[in-house]
């Protein structure tokens, strides 16, 4: 099979991804949030047409050209799948296959069923795809390279049992969105969508606000007054009633909007139902804050940044997780 083929078989997926009906979104929902009940229809249904955009062929095209992926070495990849949000471990997935590697994917517990279908779809428009994937839920042996994702707690457990094959393991990270004082309603509406898709559970989350000194959140809470369907999730609920029992407890102030909460705190990573905000005095400051914290930092949203509000879950093909470009890590296998 050759790289064309390859690409080919993953455009045409694309297109079956987009084609698929009610009927059968429903039995891919029913099916996945059995396993994990984060995992709502629209959430899925999301995943599903996030995927579907990075399989257009101008993308793959304008991706894989990028590269020398005419004659890579058939390796062994082994990737360990999270399942924080529905079909995260995909972009593994395919680039070990577009780089022409077996995949040995060891799936999420929380995610076990959704890549099975990719794979059955995928099987079915290009078999010679049967002979290149293994999915398991039990322990992997006989790989040439690893890929895993997880916490900054299983990363040490990766690193020392991946630590002598080429590896990419990714340990936590999170998303920032910037606001200037300048955003119209409409726009902070769109920041909504970077932090309450997925109830906040994906590393291009926005989880953690950096504002200027002075600005009012009163707006900006009722402007996000829209996604308060989020409450209608009873872990949703239980997070924010925990938290704000908390901050009452303790009396740290917050700002309630009857649905989310938000703080005013130095770290990155916020509690679900909570959003984290930091001031900043100039954009010298601003640019500083950020830098100290690059490694934690997935993605930074903001009305002039390259990823406009609205467009976290949105990826291109060639925005890589960590900043580590997974593709040039396969070809050099």
């Amino acid at each position: 099979m050759n790289l064309q083929q390859r690409v080919n078989a993953f455009k045409t997926l694309g297109d079956k991804l987009r084609a698929l009906s009610e009927a059968e979104l429903d039995e891919w929902y029913f099916r996945a949030t059995a396993h994990n009940n984060w995992f709502t229809r629209e959430n899925v249904k999301h995943a599903i047409e996030a995927i579907s955009e990075m399989l257009q062929s101008e993308s793959l095209d304008r991706w894989t050209q990028e590269y020398d992926l005419a004659d890579t070495s058939d390796k062994k990849v082994a990737i360990i799948m999270a399942g924080n949000i529905p079909l995260v471990g995909f972009h593994d997935f395919l680039s070990v296959l577009i780089a022409g590697h077996k995949v040995i994917a060891k799936i999420s517990s929380q995610d076990p069923f959704l890549i099975k279908e990719i794979t059955s779809l995928l099987i079915d428009l290009e078999p010679a795809f049967d002979s290149k994937i293994e999915l398991t839920q039990d322990t992997i042996g006989g790989f040439d390279a690893v890929i895993a994702t997880g916490s900054n707690n299983s990363a040490r457990y990766f690193e020392q049992y991946f630590g002598k094959y080429p590896n990419i393991i990714r340990k936590n990270r999170s998303s920032v969105a910037v606001l200037t004082g300048e955003e119209t309603e409409e726009e902070i509406q769109s920041f909504g969508k970077d932090i309450f898709q997925y109830y906040g559970l994906g590393c291009r989350n926005v989880s953690k606000i950096f504002a200027p000194e002075g600005y009012d959140f009163s707006p900006f809470i009722k402007a996000l007054d829209e996604y308060k369907w989020v409450a209608d999730h009873h872990k949703w609920v239980n997070n924010y009633d925990y938290n704000k029992s908390i901050y009452l407890v303790n009396e740290e102030p917050h700002l309630d909007s009857g649905f989310f909460l938000m703080k005013e705190d130095e770290s990155l990573v916020s509690p679900i139902s909570v959003i984290f905000y930091e001031f900043y005095k100039d954009q010298a400051d601003l640019q500083k804050k950020l830098d100290s914290n690059q490694e934690q930092i997935q993605c930074v949203v903001e009305k002039e940044g390259e990823i406009k509000p609205g467009n976290a879950q949105l990826p291109e093909l060639w925005d890589y997780a960590d900043g580590v470009d997974t593709l040039k890590f396969l070809t050099e296998l």
